[in-house]
């Protein structure tokens, strides 16, 4: 695994196309026992070549129920962005993952874990890429625990999506709980 992730940030084939450069972040062990899968590091993440360290963590952090040394702790979370690299700002938010990184590395990263992990598919570009279904990201998180115990689905924590959260207030009483209580049998 060492050696792939050494391979994978010293990747350039979206370079020509990343408006900051090439700087592929990810994080993996092979004891991995969650796997966030997620869209792309955001500018911020870029700058400072870590991951979730920006709002959007603050609030998964919250929503997963752990502090920041657990979650930046490999064995327990390997952080495998369908992007590895930040894709540039559209209109609404950041642009969607290049669609080159995920089928060129997912699987040798995913082949490398010993146990079964966890894949929490946080927003519409992952769970599309994982599921491969048709379903509307609120139809997805209504039905989430159709998708255990191998996947956990989650609207994307940005506070972009506090229109969504707003309107979907069952999301917190109804889903975050059994996240949190998944999580910690997953860590234990």
């Amino acid at each position: 695994m060492k050696g792939l992730l050494t391979e994978i940030r010293q990747c350039s084939v979206c370079k020509p196309f990343l408006p900051l450069g090439a700087n592929p972040i990810i994080s993996a062990s092979p004891k991995s026992k969650i796997v966030l899968a997620s869209q792309a590091p955001g500018k911020i993440a870029h700058e400072k070549s870590i991951a979730w360290d920006d709002p959007s963590g603050r609030r998964l952090r919250a929503w997963l129920g752990v502090d920041e040394d657990t979650f930046y702790n490999s064995d327990n979370f390997a952080i495998l962005p369908l992007g590895f690299c930040f894709p540039g700002k559209g209109k609404t938010g950041d642009l969607p993952p290049r669609p080159e990184c995920a089928p060129l590395w997912h699987k040798k990263v995913t082949d490398h874990f010993e146990g079964d992990p966890l894949y929490i598919l946080i927003g519409n570009h992952s769970q599309r890429y994982y599921l491969n279904d048709n379903l509307t990201l609120t139809a997805r998180i209504k039905a989430f625990e159709s998708y255990l115990p191998q996947h956990f689905v989650l609207p994307h924590p940005s506070p972009v999506n506090r229109f969504w959260m707003a309107k979907n207030k069952w999301f917190e009483t109804d889903v975050l709980p059994v996240l949190q209580r998944v999580v910690q049998q997953r860590l234990a």
